[in-house]
């Protein structure tokens, strides 16, 4: 395991346009039985491709795996962390989300905060496996819902050293495109804090579903974003947030 240092931010440091993003999603509806019988019939021919070891039927692979896919799921919080350096140079973090039953309005939110806040060409946007699902998920969501895409967000047709967008996961990979890297695991092995949770990735479903519980998921998108923030950091030899420097909105 690394051991990671902490402590005063060096000089000419500037992440004023670098935005940290998660995305948390499930499945558009609650089970298979709610689907309209054309969503129904495109789901089972696509879930007849997936990965299914356990032998679980297809209607019920809905619930376990809808959310990954854009043209069955939808977006229900959105988080995202901002780095800046305090007057005592120390690096800082502040983390929001923003979470909403109704995706339209949601991504609404979360469309009008970049075009407000950032400029188009200028905005870097920073995820774990962000360039093949949160990115992309993202802006078809936004096409599903009939809303203008951002110019940060507008990477179709663009070539790859195009992009100014930057994957966790991607920078772990080298080149080597075989595995995924759970974002916990890296964070593990590295010595990053804030990755231990009570919620994982496919308890979200149930927890959203069932519980009827949108703030843990909020909780759980928002500690992912901090996660996110350190590992970048640690991968381009930068010092880690101190945590009394993190700040959650």
């Amino acid at each position: 395991m690394f051991h990671v240092k902490h402590c005063l931010a060096p000089p000419n440091m500037n992440f004023k346009n670098t935005l940290f993003l998660d995305i948390e999603t499930v499945s558009g509806k609650s089970d298979f039985s709610q689907l309209s019988e054309r969503m129904k019939d495109f789901w089972l021919k696509k879930a007849k491709n997936l990965y299914n070891s356990d032998n679980v039927s297809l209607e019920d692979l809905y619930a376990d795996r809808a959310a990954l896919f854009a043209e069955f799921g939808r977006i229900i919080v959105i988080g995202m962390g901002f780095l800046y350096v305090n007057k005592d140079q120390e690096l800082c973090l502040k983390v929001k989300t923003i979470a909403h039953h109704d995706e339209k309005e949601l991504l609404k939110e979360f469309g009008a905060f970049i075009t407000k806040t950032y400029k188009s060409k200028e905005l870097t946007l920073v995820a774990h496996n962000g360039k093949e699902f949160d990115f992309p998920y993202l802006c078809r969501r936004m096409l599903a819902n009939n809303l203008e895409i951002p110019k940060a967000l507008q990477v179709q047709g663009k070539k790859p050293w195009e992009i100014i967008h930057q994957d966790t996961m991607e920078m772990w990979r080298f080149g080597d495109r075989k595995n995924y890297t759970s974002l916990e695991l890296l964070a593990e092995m590295m010595g990053i804090e804030g990755a231990k949770s009570d919620l994982s990735g496919d308890q979200v479903h149930g927890v959203y579903y069932k519980e009827d519980n949108l703030a843990r998921i909020e909780s759980y998108c928002m500690e992912d974003v901090i996660v996110v923030a350190q590992l970048y950091l640690r991968f381009h030899f930068m010092n880690l947030v101190e945590p009394h420097n993190i700040q959650k909105l």
